[in-house]
């Protein structure tokens, strides 16, 4: 395998806030502008560095580079981007300086919180916090009593009694999975108003050996080392894969996957999905727009399905994000498929679809290559779905991936 340049590719950038009926651009993409892109497009201030991962939320993005240091872009109200918000939205990467001292080893960004864990096992957190997902304890007004929303601006400290392996963030609630192999969470685990907030982290009880945890809106997902997934939170669309929409406070089993060896697990805003060792997807929860990838069948899923139209392709990764997903290839190939307005599925037409398509890649413009002309195709090697915009991490090479 030859390999040259490594880039990270963004596409779709338009944002409809719930407040109000205009539409707001974020710079999640991280062009440098706010425009929609339905086509891939370089990051182009990242080219510089070797990226190892990414994440896209519902407002922003960030990355973690070979050397640990993590940028992040887009929305910054709430100091969501790890510094005071000077302006409301950044379109360009900017190094996290409050962490440029240790390595980023792994990161989530939930509603407008963002967790990071180093290669000690510390755990981070920064932006809103009126729900305790910074771990700490909502400042109280005195003759209230009611919490007042205090956003963490800096990325500090959070559970520093547990050495983490995995962080992972929901809407308003933050999930860890430790070294040990145990989850604990905290914040406001289901929609706001239907139950009090935990700002102490607190144990999930009935885990033991997790080997990767995920998160959805209000949803969470504990795959054991035993190969047992396990479900717990919102479940209105059938997202636990309990085969009904009851709601769940502990972990309980996912059904329908008895018997398959599961590798990779995922979580949407409101749907999941599971990746066996043989390469097959299985999807559940929310179908609307055609999220599951099951066709012309949109309709939601109360236990797995396996995706039929994805069969044969050696997938080794999913990515859900808020009503689209994205499957990545062995090969290093994409499939999107679901909510397609603006973009977000990187076809150049704004199509939405439960048919998984291939989102192409060899039409990026040589002049976004900063003057690399060397022959080759551009590969995928990680994806990543946030509410309304995709990125993903791809490398030129001169020959095909091979086993």
């Amino acid at each position: 395998m030859a390999a040259s340049d490594t880039a990270v590719v963004s596409w779709f950038s338009l944002l409809n806030l719930l407040v109000v009926t205009a539409k707001w651009e974020d710079g999640q993409l991280g062009l440098g502008d706010n425009e929609e892109k339905e086509w891939v497009c370089v990051v182009k201030a990242l080219e510089p560095y070797t990226v190892r991962s990414v994440v896209a939320g519902s407002r922003n993005s960030l990355a973690i580079c070979d050397d640990g240091k993590l940028f992040t872009w887009g929305w910054n109200q709430r100091g969501t981007l790890g510094h005071p918000p000077e302006t409301k939205t950044e379109s360009v990467p900017s190094l996290v300086k409050a962490l440029a001292d240790v390595k980023i080893v792994q990161a989530a960004i939930g509603g407008w919180h963002c967790l990071a864990v180093d290669d000690q096992g510390r755990a981070y957190a920064w932006g809103g916090n009126e729900y305790g997902q910074c771990g700490e304890e909502p400042e109280r007004r005195a003759d209230t009593g009611k919490p007042v929303r205090r956003d963490i601006v800096i990325p500090k400290r959070c559970v520093p009694k547990l050495t983490v392996r995995q962080v992972a963030a929901g809407g308003t609630h933050s999930v860890v999975l430790t070294r040990e192999g145990h989850v604990w969470t905290w914040g406001q685990p289901w929609p706001p108003g239907d139950i009090k907030q935990i700002s102490t982290p607190v144990r999930v009880q009935g885990l033991e050996s997790v080997r990767l945890i995920a998160v959805g809106a209000f949803h969470n997902l504990a795959l054991l080392e035993d190969g047992t997934l396990m479900a717990w939170g919102n479940n209105e669309y059938g997202q636990l894969g309990t085969g009904d929409t009851q709601p769940r406070s502990q972990p309980i089993p996912v059904q329908g996957l008895s018997g398959l060896t599961l590798v990779d697990i995922a979580a949407g805003g409101w749907h999941s999905t599971a990746l066996t060792e043989e390469g097959e997807v299985y999807g559940w929860g929310r179908g609307e727009h055609g999220r599951l990838g099951f066709g012309d069948d949109k309709s939601s899923k109360m236990v797995p399905q396996k995706v039929q139209l994805l069969v044969g392709e050696d997938i080794v990764q999913v990515s859900c994000g808020g009503t689209h997903s994205v499957a990545l290839t062995r090969d290093g190939r994409m499939f999107s498929f679901g909510r397609g307005d603006h973009g977000r599925l990187g076809y150049g037409r704004k199509v939405t679809t439960g048919h998984p398509s291939e989102v192409p890649l060899n039409n990026i413009p040589h002049g976004d290559l900063g003057g690399n002309e060397a022959e080759g195709s551009w590969f995928a090697k990680y994806v990543a779905c946030g509410g309304r915009h995709t990125l993903a991490i791809v490398e030129r090479r001169s020959t095909p991936l091979t086993e």
